[in-house]
């Protein structure tokens, strides 16, 4: 009997057009395609051609459809009209809105325009949101980083000119080695999942140091789990172990660190500590070949390590001579730190011993003649095959600066940084810090601010203080608090404006930040700040403005309105000036481009600043004759230039020939350029330049002619980091600028110019006997931002978080599944289900951030599990330590950056009933949405 196969189409057509442009889901910034049937997105696909992600796509990318279609989208500006966390607002025009906001920012910018705290979350157009500021002549403007990897980004800047993921990544063609420290799988996903399947592939190791063992750490060949806040004294013992084997590079160090530079070492002298200079201000070596004292970067000079230099009855040292005596010193040996790591003397050895096999036996050659800065001819390109990565988990706790220092040390002591096999740069990174602009702070009525807020200083002289000394920032950003800020102090805008510590502000604008909820550390605090009012009845931070594209727990506490689209909706600019997609071999940028129209009465929120910009008539934004001078953020992008022929885009310039790449004119055609060439531009460097970067003559050349630089920026690593001197230098009494009596200790105990490591502040700020557990956020890969989690799609991954505990505490306890645990901190109490975890450190719990969501928020049914079950450690956390009892304020954060130290909570657990729902409870929030359906369906195409 014949059977009869049915007739299936194979080969369907699924899509009418393909329109390729950026994801949006996490920072990752992957190429996609997005499919469109009958003018609608029928599905997202990744772009094979895309150097981000070669095709790779992750599960939040996949679901950017269901973020497109959202319930929780808002629909229309709105102005609030019952009391501030109610919810009740009325939907009004665009010209209404704008009206407002004109009507309230214009009077501060003619009398006052530090009243404006101006703060933007996990946006992608800084370059754009701080030139909107700076215009405005605000000193009261940062982005997000201040509270996620400011350690990390500071540090590698200070260092070595560049850090991880945005700055940088490992060789993943040829390191043998790889080891990551507090990754987490939220940050450059794509890239890292597909980097560590090409190197296990070749046989490589991974080598995963986190107190959890999930994601990256699951498929590592070796995990430590280390206790939370030890990683730099585990680093520096690592150190120790290299330094007393005799297993550094000593050639790499001579040649392309400031390991040779003298140290002034007289005590007596005003430049104590500071770096030897000529009277050109460049560093002093001794010569190998002449003995003599000569500028590092001569022509043919040979830097001695080893050699001092005798003055004045005061033999001055080079930099080495004090890293050696520092790490040789026993308390850094693999037996004293042992038990306060969590790791094991053994386990310590055998890691350095590794690092230094892998780096020393099996050196990496290649056939790339190059030159270097000094005119010396290299025949090849020597490399060692090591490479690491690090990410939050090492970066966002009080001494997480000097951590993220240490573990850029151990690279470059070990010759991996910038070498085939090692860490590399990714353009327009490696920037030495004397390129970056240092922050300013200058406020003139109705003038803009004078120069670039944010940037890095290089002592005393550069903190944002007003006359008196006291903050110019409303977030103490760059203060004798927090000295290096480079990013700003998100975490404690809203507390220090409802204390008005150091000053009152008018209006708090917001974009993209979700501050009522999980993005602040003692939520139900900031909540209470943010509707507090004062003995007149008035709200103590008078008028709020926020930004989103959702419904989120932010919105019912704004006074005012603007909704932001879709990023399918929208124009965006991944800029070479802001946070770029390089890749190591090459330079890249790529824009996002409206794929579909809104279907809402919203507007992107860069193009909002434009008219905004226009109607407050900020010399940035309006013509010779006062005309609004860019229609949106498309023609922005199009002709903004932020000098001479450099925009916000690379690729397609304009020029007299036609298109050219980095340097040219404005060119009208520039985006459709990009959105033929699926969205991006990349320029690949030329072989002889791909490695040695800050060294290589070729790839100076190359970046100058891209307008990556002006001219040639070589430049030596800093191990010792000079700056960082000359704050304990004023600590210590000298110079004109004084640090407060209070502060005086602190910064000379922790602004050391060589790594260093200190206990967590909340370790001595707290009892830890009575609260001996650490406590840990991290994402999941599922999810990126807070609004992942109100995805259709990815709520079935991640509906609810549990609390997850280790097997001494679960048995310690008495445990089951199911049960629930009362989780107590020195500032708050939540009552959370647990679940048993075995891969974890055994003195540390930890769950999902940003999971749990407020009821009425996000367009959720009030039963929804997010809400029910879901929790925030956030309501544990405080963004300032507890009292010391001297009547002062002390931040939650790393005397350095000032970054949050969200990871140094400390806790204790006990069983507990289960209450009906996870507390602590919230009333329900009143949504402008209202709430979804039950059943969320549609169908696109026939």
């Amino acid at each position: 009997m014949t059977h009869h196969q049915p007739k299936l189409d194979t080969s369907p057509k699924v899509s009418d057009e393909v329109r390729k442009t950026t994801c949006y889901m996490c920072a990752c910034r992957c190429g996609i395609n997005v499919h469109m049937k009958d003018g609608k997105v029928a599905y997202i696909e990744g772009n094979r051609d895309h150097p981000v992600n070669r095709g790779v796509l992750c599960a939040k990318g996949s679901a950017g459809i269901m973020q497109h279609n959202a319930p929780s989208r808002l629909r229309a500006p709105m102005k609030r009209v019952g009391p501030r966390g109610s919810g009740e607002f009325e939907e009004i025009s665009w010209d209404e809105a704008l009206e407002i906001a004109t009507g309230w920012l214009a009077p501060l910018r003619a009398e006052n325009p530090e009243k404006l705290a101006f703060f933007t979350g996990r946006d992608q157009s800084q370059s754009f949101t701080s030139f909107w500021a700076q215009n405005f002549g605000t000193p009261n403007y940062a982005a997000h980083g201040g509270f996620c990897s400011v350690n990390m980004a500071a540090a590698g800047i200070y260092t070595m000119g560049g850090a991880f993921w945005e700055f940088g990544q490992p060789d993943w063609d040829h390191t043998k080695l790889f080891m990551i420290f507090g990754v987490a799988e939220d940050h450059d996903s794509n890239p890292i999942k597909m980097g560590i399947g090409r190197i296990k592939a070749r046989g490589a190791k991974v080598i995963g140091v986190n107190p959890i063992r999930s994601g990256y750490n699951a498929v590592a060949d070796e995990w430590v789990g280390i206790t939370p806040g030890t990683d730099g004294l585990f680093i520096l013992a690592l150190v120790h172990e290299l330094l007393r084997s005799g297993k550094i590079d000593l050639d790499y160090l001579a040649r392309y660190t400031n390991a040779p530079v003298l140290v002034n070492m007289d005590p007596d002298s005003v430049e104590h500590g500071l770096l030897m200079r000529d009277e050109d201000g460049k560093t002093l070596v001794i010569d190998r070949k002449t003995g003599k004292l000569t500028p590092f970067d001569q022509k043919g000079v040979q830097p001695d390590l080893s050699a001092t230099h005798r003055h004045g009855g005061v033999t001055h040292k080079p930099v080495m001579h004090l890293i050696a005596e520092r790490y040789l010193d026993p308390q850094y040996a693999p037996e004293a730190v042992a038990d306060r790591c969590g790791v094991t003397a053994d386990k310590i050895r055998t890691i350095a011993a590794e690092l230094a096999r892998v780096a020393f036996d099996e050196e990496i050659v290649l056939d790339h003649e190059w030159t270097d800065f000094r005119g010396e001819t290299h025949k090849v390109m020597k490399g060692r095959p090591v490479s690491f990565h690090a990410m939050r988990g090492i970066s966002a706790h009080s001494n997480g600066f000097q951590t993220c220092r240490a573990l850029h040390m151990l690279q470059i002591l070990l010759g991996t940084v910038e070498v085939p096999g090692g860490f590399r740069f990714k353009p327009p990174y490696p920037k030495p810090v004397s390129a970056h602009p240092k922050p300013h702070c200058k406020v003139t009525p109705g003038k803009p601010l004078d120069g670039p807020h944010l940037g890095y200083v290089q002592g005393p002289d550069d903190l944002a203080l007003k006359d008196d000394g006291s903050p110019a920032r409303i977030d103490k950003a760059y203060t004798w608090e927090n000295p290096m800020s480079a990013h700003g102090l998100m975490h404690m805008v809203i507390s220090n404006a409802h204390a008005g510590d150091p000053y009152k502000i008018d209006t708090l604008f917001m974009y993209m930040a979700n501050m009522s909820w999980n993005s602040s550390m003692n939520t139900r605090g900031v909540i209470e700040m943010l509707t507090d009012k004062d003995d007149s009845g008035a709200y103590v931070i008078p008028r709020i403005i926020y930004s989103d594209a959702y419904s989120s727990e932010m919105v019912a506490y704004a006074d005012l309105i603007l909704p932001d689209t879709t990023y399918l909706e929208r124009h965006d600019c991944i800029s070479l000036l802001d946070r770029p997609i390089c890749e190591a071999d090459a330079a890249a940028d790529a824009i996002r481009w409206p794929v579909v129209q809104p279907d809402r009465d919203v507007r992107g929120f860069q193009s909002v600043l434009c008219e905004l910009g226009a109607k407050l008539n900020l010399p940035g934004f309006v013509n010779s004759d006062g005309s609004q001078k860019y229609a949106d953020y498309a023609d922005y992008i199009t002709n903004h230039e932020r000098k001479p022929g450099i925009g916000p885009l690379a690729g397609w310039r304009g020029g007299e020939d036609g298109p050219s790449d980095g340097r040219g004119a404005p060119n009208k055609d520039q985006l459709q350029n990009y959105i033929d060439n699926g969205g991006f531009f990349i320029k690949h460097i030329p072989d002889a330049a791909a490695y040695y970067k800050p060294w290589n003559s070729g790839y100076q050349d190359w970046a100058v002619e891209l307008g990556l630089y002006d001219s040639p920026q070589h430049y030596i690593f800093d191990l010792y980091v000079e700056p960082l001197r000359r704050f304990q230098l004023a600590a210590e009494g000298h110079g004109d600028r004084q640090p407060p009596d209070h502060l005086r200790a602190r910064i000379r105990e922790t602004l050391d110019p060589l790594p260093i490591w200190y206990a967590p502040f909340e370790d001595g700020s707290v009892d830890t006997n009575e609260f001996p557990v650490h406590a840990l956020t991290q994402r999941p890969m599922a999810m990126y931002h807070s609004w992942g989690s109100q995805n259709a799609w990815l709520r079935q991954i991640h509906g609810h978080n549990p609390l997850y505990l280790p097997t001494k505490l679960w048995e310690a306890n008495g445990f089951s599944d199911g049960d629930w645990a009362r989780v107590t901190s020195a500032h708050g109490e939540i009552t959370v289900p647990v679940a048993h975890m075995a891969a974890l450190n055994e003195n540390t719990v930890w769950t999902w951030n940003a999971i749990g969501k407020r009821k009425g928020a996000w367009a959720l049914d009030k039963d929804a599990p997010e809400a029910t079950k879901g929790f925030l450690l956030n309501h544990l956390i405080h963004e300032l330590l507890p009292p010391k009892g001297d009547g002062l304020r002390w931040a939650n954060s790393d005397p350095v950056t000032g970054q949050a130290a969200w990871f140094d909570l400390r806790v204790k657990i006990e069983k507990a009933q289960a209450p009906a729902e996870s507390q602590p409870g919230f009333d329900a929030i009143k949504s402008p949405v209202g709430q979804g359906p039950d059943h969320l369906e549609w169908k696109v195409g026939q």
